[in-house]
């Protein structure tokens, strides 16, 4: 896959002389609020995936209308949290090696539970597309008997995520949950978002889709597996964790980590693969939230934690406000014009993302906003795009201020090759 190039021709990270050293943030106090943040940010989604468990623990004991609608709005309020941290990824290791496990998509829902008539069955790219783990307490995989009788979090993340090597068996993370929690999103470009009812949880003759009780397992151990996941995370931030440690081990490459996640997340991964790839494609599928239609807040999220992490400013989720030295700061002291329009370009992303949200809520959801010749919400989409692709520029613009090594920013065909996607 081609990638996004930032280079500049010193190794050491520079800052210019026209400014006073008291003007002028170290690196070391940039990457402690840095680390900070990121810190609180796993922490807030620790704290809303537990309100999450809170909620599908009740809706498992007492399934009804309302507790299926709690915890779909539990969902949908700890994917707040969850997608600012996105911009940790591609710069952390830790991050980018474990995110998998947490936020993986696009998944062949026919693995974990029924599905449409429409979905068809296995194929060549994927023998377990429709294997229905909770209707089949015994399967076979990569030749060995497998005994599920008992749906655990052991099971699900140490057998069933990605089955046989295959990414697309995803049976962990908030998409599983969602899809446990909406099933299918039958509508295509149609109004409506999934609409599994809550008497799949239902015990007895109330029962619909099968095996109520192994649904609830299977909820219930994937919701748990999330929370440990993420507790597992907030420890690698903390004072003496893997991952505070490995991004202050050396400055010029903590730096230079900050701005391969804000690059990579602006341009390869938002831009391309979660937005325009599902445009070109036309594909209602090609949305990030598909069961939820709830997509237009996961873009929304992801460019917010990118902002937040160039100014150095997050809000917890309780209203407490975090801030410290940052990149902004930096450049201020280096190059003001430069810092401006980083802020410039911040803000007309967000600006673009907003509108794709608000006018998401307000009717016209995202996997509408795809279908073919659907020009306004073409235009909508590409508003974001044409941001995040605009901001990346600006970024490779501070990496070279700032006489970072070459950094390479994550890339998409759909924007550096768009004939392969047809290919």
């Amino acid at each position: 896959m081609t990638r996004f190039h930032a280079a500049a021709s010193a190794l050491a990270l520079c800052v210019a002389t026209n400014a006073s050293a008291a003007e002028t943030p170290s690196k070391a106090d940039i990457l402690a609020t840095y680390a900070n943040i990121a810190q609180a940010k796993y922490d807030d989604s620790l704290i809303a995936a537990k309100m999450l468990q809170t909620a599908v623990h009740a809706l498992i004991a007492n399934p009804s209308d309302a507790t299926l609608a709690a915890a779909k709005a539990a969902w949908i309020s700890a994917r707040v949290p969850y997608q600012q941290t996105e911009v940790y990824r591609f710069g952390n290791p830790i991050v980018d090696e474990w995110e998998g496990k947490v936020n993986a998509w696009p998944l062949d829902e026919g693995l974990i539970d029924y599905v449409d008539a429409t979905y068809g069955g296995p194929s060549d790219e994927n023998e377990f597309a429709a294997l229905n783990v909770i209707a089949n307490p015994n399967f076979t995989l990569s030749g060995q008997t497998i005994d599920a009788s008992q749906i655990t979090p052991e099971l699900l993340a140490e057998t069933l995520h990605e089955a046989d090597g295959i990414e697309a068996n995803v049976a962990t993370g908030y998409h599983a949950i969602e899809f446990l929690l909406w099933g299918q999103d039958l509508n295509g470009h149609g109004v409506g978002a999934g609409n599994r009812p809550w008497t799949d949880y239902a015990s007895g003759a109330d029962c619909t889709g099968g095996n109520c009780d192994r649904r609830g397992e299977y909820l219930r151990a994937v919701t748990d597996l999330l929370v440990s996941d993420l507790d597992w995370m907030v420890a690698q931030w903390v004072e003496g964790g893997d991952a505070r440690l490995a991004l202050t081990e050396n400055e010029a490459t903590g730096v230079s980590a900050i701005l391969t996640g804000m690059g990579s997340l602006s341009y390869g991964e938002q831009a391309g693969e979660r937005m325009r790839l599902g445009l070109m494609l036309n594909d209602p599928e090609e949305e990030h939230d598909c069961f939820s239609d709830n997509t237009h807040n996961s873009h929304y999220y992801d460019g917010l934690g990118i902002q937040n992490v160039y100014l150095g400013s997050y809000t917890r989720i309780d209203g407490t406000p975090i801030s410290g030295a940052s990149l902004s700061d930096l450049i201020t002291a280096t190059d003001p014009a430069l810092d401006a329009e980083m802020k410039v370009k911040l803000a007309n992303t967000m600006q673009a993302l907003g509108r794709i949200k608000s006018t998401a809520e307000a009717g016209f959801a995202y996997d509408q906003m795809l279908e073919r010749g659907n020009a306004g919400g073409e235009a909508l989409i590409m508003g974001g795009v044409n941001g995040l692709i605009d901001q990346t520029k600006t970024i490779e613009r501070i990496v070279t201020k700032l006489e970072l090594d070459q950094i390479d920013f994550e890339g998409s065909d759909s924007l550096d090759n768009p004939n392969a996607v047809f290919q």
